[in-house]
């Protein structure tokens, strides 16, 4: 159990850290001579059948409160602590808002220093303390008469926090791997150690992560946790990693960069959540208010744009984007609390509903409907009710990374509220029921249509599909369905063409004789079929006639054109795409360039030019630099199996 201890300056803090575990947390030379806390301290006790006890001594001078709220974002409990001569000050006050912000409803209060007052005195001060923490998560914790001095009442203390050590229930350890770092020393022997508190997942010696949100990969050398040697950190841990990497050195780490699994490495400028404003401002929040974001151990300048309304009122909550002065790193349901832009006091905070909201947008009447959405904590509601209102399905990776949800946790989420699922270039998304049944009325009602005013033809292209679709309908979207449709038989494809299954082109009998004579020259001919003039002179017809007539083929879907002068078989493109797959299969990162792709099909170096940009444009791989990768199933693109 991590405790942090909260409270004005002066009122006691270190020396009851001290007093608890036998550690002194001021380390750094100003505050020795000082006798004053400036940056975060740390301190461990053993605690008989449980964990030890993680202690983060913080400051309490207002000049230092984003060092203590570095310190608090991510604990288990609090330990307020109010000097019995001076009772609550305007830091108690502070730090108790924070705490309510950041959701730490779990604490006791210490009343310190009572070798100076006497037992009168005490009564009144911890009647004050009762008022002060009215309406806080701490309104009725414990109260705990102490002195660091002379020890009275010390033993309580301990055994309290002890007992609450020992029932204290380890958070759920779902999600990927993430913590805050909010320090970083360079370790004589070992090199680079970052410490901080572990919000979700685990971690083991060898394991490869970044840091965030420079992108650095690094891999975890060593690893302790509650100041211990560890094989595995949890969340709920302090942690500290000794890590290594290329480029990976001190002045490449800040307090507030955060040590993240890859998959979630998606550094945002842009936050919209939800905003409690402190019922002790004295006006309202006015929109494009510049402010101080605490997220973690982060901070950094923002401006607060309102979604409802230009203002709002001190007590009162809403929903707010925060456009940030430089990008961060932020999930679903992190607490952020935000300091006016002097930083000299605390405006008010809440939680981060969508991490990754749209740059347009923002306050219009379908957005605001998504973010209500997005506030239900459970993440399988939360899809089920973005789902029902999003009008071209819910990208699932998007939602997974911005819930930290595993692929495990994000399945489960899905078989519970996702009624239909498609596979698009990018990734999958869920649709709602009516959505997708919309969508299939739509593309077969478009597909008849091209049947009966085209009975020659085979059928209608993806891009003619959607063309008849109303304005708006989203290209991949559409694709994705066709492709679903073709797997499940309720479209057949040809070519570049689909058709319904009992849908056969009517063919003039001329073009039909025709390609009687052509078909046998281009099966020939393999993966590399003979030129337009070559078919020509072979049938004895002028090129002309036999170009007009393979681009009425290609729209039947009987051969694809590849380029102006070459026509291929359906089975010499598939052979073809299929070489490309293995290409691709072969390599770690997907990609393949043209000259392996030259060499394996022994087609030649015009030819291959000619095929890769046929693939490019029909989707079935993406130009990548110099190389290629495969973006979807030969049978999904070129039809039969692959």
């Amino acid at each position: 159990m991590i405790v942090a201890t909260a409270g004005h300056v002066d009122h006691g803090k270190t020396t009851i850290v001290r007093a608890l575990t036998g550690v002194d947390t001021d380390r750094l030379p100003e505050e020795k001579a000082r006798g004053l806390t400036i940056d975060l301290g740390f301190a461990y006790r053993d605690v008989e059948g449980a964990a030890p006890l993680g202690f983060v001594d913080v400051p309490g001078h207002e000049r230092f409160v984003k060092n203590m709220l570095a310190g608090v974002s991510t604990i288990d409990y609090a330990l307020l602590v109010i000097a019995a001569d001076d009772g609550p000050m305007p830091q108690t006050r502070e730090h108790l808002d924070i705490l309510t912000l950041l959701g730490i409803a779990r604490g006791a209060i210490a009343i310190s220093k009572t070798d100076r007052v006497s037992e009168e005195r005490l009564l009144e001060a911890m009647t004050e303390v009762e008022i002060a923490t009215a309406g806080s998560p701490l309104e009725g914790a414990p109260m705990f008469p102490v002195s660091g001095i002379t020890g009275d009442g010390m033993e309580a203390l301990q055994a309290h926090l002890q007992a609450e050590a020992r029932a204290h229930r380890a958070r759920i350890g779902g999600g990927r791997f993430r913590l805050a770092i909010d320090r970083s020393f360079n370790l004589s022997g070992a090199g680079l150690v970052v410490t901080g508190a572990c919000s979700a997942g685990e971690v083991r010696i060898g394991d490869r992560l970044l840091l965030s949100p420079s992108g650095l990969e690094l891999r975890v050398r060593g690893l302790r946790v509650q100041d211990r040697p560890a094989e595995v950190g949890r969340a709920g841990d302090r942690c500290a990693l000794n890590i290594a990497g290329s480029g990976i050195e001190r002045a490449a780490v800040r307090r507030g960069d955060w040590v993240l699994d890859p998959e979630l490495h998606a550094p945002t400028t842009r936050l919209d959540v939800e905003l409690n404003l402190l019922a002790s401002e004295s006006r309202p929040l006015k929109h494009w208010t510049p402010a101080h974001l605490h997220l973690g151990a982060t901070d950094v300048t923002c401006r607060i744009a309102l979604l409802e309304g230009n203002e709002l009122e001190p007590g009162t909550k809403g929903l707010a984007r925060l456009a940030l002065d430089e990008p961060i790193c932020a999930l679903h349901g992190d607490r952020y609390v935000l300091r006016d832009q002097s930083a000299q006091r605390t405006l008010g905070g809440g939680f981060i509903v969508d991490p990754f909201p749209p740059a347009r947008g923002r306050a219009r009447p379908e957005r605001l409907a998504i973010v209500e959405a997005l506030r239900e904590p459970d993440a399988a509601t939360a899809l089920a009710n973005w789902i029902a209102i999003a009008p071209r399905g819910v990208d699932l990776a998007a939602f997974a990374r911005a819930r930290n949800l595993t692929q495990e946790e994000l399945d489960t989420a899905v078989e519970l509220v996702a009624p239909v699922r498609l596979a698009l270039d990018d990734g999958p998304v869920a649709l709602a029921q009516p959505l997708w049944d919309s969508l299939v009325a739509g593309i077969l009602a478009a597909v008849k249509m091209h049947h009966q005013r085209q009975p020659e033809s085979p059928g209608p292209s993806d891009a003619a599909v959607r063309s008849a679709l109303p304005a708006g309908s989203n290209a991949a979207l559409v694709k994705a369905a066709i492709a679903r449709l073709v797997r499940e038989k309720t479209l057949a494809r040809e070519g570049v063409a689909v058709r319904l299954p009992e849908h056969k082109a009517k063919t003039p009998a001329k073009d039909e004789r025709l390609w009687q004579r052509l078909e046998p020259l281009l099966l020939e001919g393999g993966i590399r079929p003979p030129r337009v003039r070559e078919l020509a002179e072979d049938v004895g017809e002028p090129p002309e006639a036999i170009e007009s007539f393979l681009r009425r083929a290609a729209r039947r879907g009987l051969v694809f054109a590849v380029a102006k002068n070459r026509y291929f078989p359906p089975d010499a493109i598939r052979e073809l795409a299929g070489l490309a797959e293995t290409l691709a299969a072969e390599t770690a990162d997907g990609l393949f360039e043209a000259s392996a792709y030259k060499d394996r099909s022994g087609i030649g170096r015009n030819v291959t030019i000619e095929v890769l940009e046929f693939f490019d444009s029909s989707g079935f791989t993406r130009r990548q630099g110099n190389a290629r990768k495969v973006m979807r199933s030969v049978a999904d693109v070129f039809g039969g199996e692959n």
